[in-house]
């Protein structure tokens, strides 16, 4: 009997939820997904010191030391990039600062900026997924982005309304979050119990992945920030499901019968006569406590890895130790 991962890569593509190149050369994920969070882990490790050297050695000119870290930034994610899609068939995910959330030109901009050092590098816009936040302008700017011919992944979604105006806007995939859901919950109430399908998080990926497939919206759904293996098994049938290394060896290590627990029934309805806007849409957040709670302190912690990054260049731009 084949193992539960194996079972698992039968329903839904596996995608590698870190930047650590040999946990993704040993599981041999579809994608690879990264984060500031990750991407500072990686670089903490001490394994990319060389690629570190590299990146700052290419950072030169007359320009500002904050233009310089910048530029640094830039480059290391997309040279991180170019690591792991050696090693990966598919795409990888790349983010936008996450303190651009909410400034729709300058995430645009940003996006255009990562896909051109990408090209530069010879990896063509089929091989990358530019990531955004799920706020009101990361979904403007990921249509925007679209139209453009770049692949867009828009992350931290907790509440349904983030998920239908991507679905609107014609984004190419969505990361609702479940670990993260289960979490405000337990804050919440932490007398309550869940069985992993009835979790809050496993129910918000499922009526995302039933309305998109009803309305026949070409958006891919790839469930993420996992806390157990219980969740993972019962989104088995989910477009992607995005998985660190540790939950990855634990299914690779089990065994037993893994059946499908998500599927298109075939069912199709017309879609909404108007799309979502933009009061409507804030509007519905606003009601969703947990929704706005989680993608705000998603936002926040981003921003906090992505800044002692920085200062981690900064210091080595300016030859001190870090």
């Amino acid at each position: 009997m084949s193992n539960l991962l194996e079972q698992l890569r039968q329903h839904s593509i596996v995608v590698a939820d870190t930047g650590d190149l040999e946990a993704i050369r040993r599981f041999a994920p579809e994608d690879a997904t990264t984060n500031p969070s990750l991407i500072l882990k990686a670089v903490q490790s001490g394994q990319y010191d060389g690629l570190v050297a590299r990146v700052l050695g290419e950072v030169g000119g007359a320009r500002s030391p904050e233009a310089a870290v910048d530029d640094a930034c830039d480059r290391l994610v997309v040279a991180l990039g170019e690591r792991i899609l050696a090693s990966v068939p598919g795409r990888v995910s790349t983010e936008v600062n996450a303190r651009l959330s909410f400034d729709r030109e300058a995430s645009i901009a940003k996006a255009r900026r990562l896909v051109g050092l990408y090209e530069a590098a010879g990896i063509g816009r089929e091989r990358i997924l530019i990531k955004l936040a799920a706020t009101w302008e990361g979904i403007r700017a990921a249509e925007v982005l679209e139209k453009e011919g770049i692949p867009c992944n828009l992350t931290l979604i907790f509440g349904f309304a983030q998920a239908r105006a991507c679905a609107e806007a014609g984004v190419h995939l969505i990361s609702p979050f479940v670990g993260r859901i289960l979490d405000w919950y337990r804050q919440a109430d932490p007398a309550t119990a869940y069985a992993p399908a009835e979790e809050p998080g496993v129910r918000s990926v499922r009526r995302i992945f039933d309305y998109f497939r009803r309305h026949a919206y070409p958006t891919v759904v790839m469930g993420a920030s996992f806390r157990n293996v219980g969740e993972i098994l019962a989104l088995a049938g989910c477009d992607r499901l995005t998985i660190s290394p540790a939950l990855l060896e634990e299914l690779a290590a089990s065994e037993g019968v893994l059946a499908p627990a998500l599927a298109d029934t075939g069912e199709r309805e017309a879609r909404p006569a108007q799309r979502l806007g933009e009061a409507e849409f804030r509007w519905q957040m606003n009601e969703d406590a947990m929704a706005t709670e989680k993608l705000a302190e998603g936002i926040r912690g981003f921003e906090a890895d992505q800044l002692k990054l920085e200062a981690l260049l900064r210091a080595r731009l300016a030859g001190g130790v870090a």
